[in-house]
């Protein structure tokens, strides 16, 4: 396993993150794994040397925190492991109890900190853009967080370039604790992040950690056999992100690198992830042995350009805008 750092700080995670929210609780998603069940999973990705582990507090409403701290604490060294996780989405539907107010970030804080069983979080994440609360009290909320010791890094997902810019010039402003990360949407059917989003990251030494990196699990299988597992015929969530012109020829042209290739077609749709400038740590999800081996097998795939630009030809992503670097 190579480990790299998180963008321009002293952090060294694996090339490889193990995404938690495969695990948590049925009644959340029916492909969810419980706590039995993921222990191999955990397992076999800390024996491959991975030690980036990413969750949520709104993933199975808690629980994929709680299983997280669990196997973790049982089966690896708590400062040989980085764990991430999230705040912003509703744990109820009461009010102050979603977003990204300081009461909010606070409670949620030490909520997952419990869950967790652990005194600190690695890399604290806000889980999208909060329109409705001032950038002003959600930054220096998560700052204080990390002065006191409660967060070592802080982390960002999903949002407007534009967005994401102003929130890192507020925190140069203000002498705050700044985001060293930004968990994207980012695969060979949606390469929106190519536009100014990734080009951001490179100037401000930003971590990139894609999420989805296998489009959930559009990528891994012809169009005609979508429904063959429990996931791919319970992703409502999938069938709105990519219903897109071109998802079929993408996936088609995976497959056909793939069986050139002779190897499974999550292979090469990682392994593309992984070669993109930028990129520190796809977010890989586990919930079949085969998951882990053809992740870890991609790290060692190198794709020619005739293969790159076969795979990149149905979507050739958008021209960088003219403010992007």
């Amino acid at each position: 396993m190579d480990y790299v750092r998180l963008g321009a700080t002293g952090l060294q995670v694996s090339r490889l993150c193990l995404g938690m929210m495969s695990y948590g609780s049925a009644a959340w998603r029916p492909w969810i794994l419980d706590e039995e069940a993921a222990e191999p999973h955990v397992r076999a990705a800390l024996e491959a040397g991975i030690t980036f582990f990413d969750t949520a507090n709104v993933y199975s409403l808690g629980v994929s925190e709680a299983i997280t701290g669990r196997l973790l604490g049982r089966l690896a060294e708590r400062d040989q492991i980085v764990i991430a996780t999230k705040v912003r989405g509703s744990m109820g539907p009461e009010p102050n109890r979603s977003g990204l107010s300081r009461k909010h970030v606070f409670d949620q804080c030490f909520a997952s900190l419990q869950r967790l069983g652990t005194d600190y979080i690695d890399l604290y994440q806000i889980h999208r853009f909060d329109p409705a609360t001032p950038i002003e009290e959600t930054l220096e909320a998560l700052h204080d967080l990390v002065k006191a010791g409660y967060v070592r890094y802080l982390g960002a997902s999903s949002m407007a370039a534009w967005q994401f810019m102003k929130m890192l010039g507020v925190s140069d402003a203000r002498g705050w604790a700044r985001f060293v990360s930004m968990q994207d949407h980012y695969n060979l059917i949606d390469r929106e992040t190519e536009r100014e989003m990734m080009p951001l990251c490179r100037a401000e030494g930003i971590g990139v950690i894609p999420w989805s990196p296998l489009a959930r699990g559009y990528l891994t299988r012809r169009p005609a056999e979508r429904e063959a597992t429990t996931r791919g015929s319970n992703e409502s969530i999938a069938e709105e992100l990519y219903d897109v012109p071109w998802r079929d020829a993408v996936v088609d042209a995976v497959c056909d690198v793939a069986e050139a290739r002779g190897v499974p077609p999550a292979q090469i749709a990682l392994a593309w992830v992984l070669s993109r400038p930028g990129v520190t740590a796809p977010i890989i999800g586990a919930t079949r042995t085969r998951h882990l081996s053809d992740a870890l097998a991609a790290l060692e795939l190198e794709l020619s350009d005739d293969e790159v630009g076969r795979l990149e030809a149905p979507n050739s992503g958008r021209p960088p805008g003219p403010s992007a670097p």
